[in-house]
């Protein structure tokens, strides 16, 4: 396992330069990429419980669109 990436950091920070017209600092690609993770689990915790509430026996389409809104406020700053 050593050695091996997780995701391609010169795409994410292609990404973020063509977006921001700004350069990133060393480390900055790893906190987004982290913060991307965090918001992924987090949606998925609440879309999960959504379709439980809602009688599905798993996450749909339907549940993740539900929470999205709710999600992403917790994750602006």
């Amino acid at each position: 396992m050593a050695g091996q990436k997780l995701y391609p950091r010169a795409t994410v920070k292609k990404i973020v330069k063509a977006h921001s017209n700004r350069n990133l600092t060393k480390n900055a690609d790893v906190m987004i990429f982290l913060d991307y993770m965090l918001f992924m689990q987090t949606l998925m915790k609440e879309a999960a419980v959504e379709a439980k509430k809602g009688g599905e026996r798993s996450v749909t389409a339907r549940s993740v669109k539900k929470v999205t809104a709710d999600a992403l406020a917790k994750f602006r700053g």
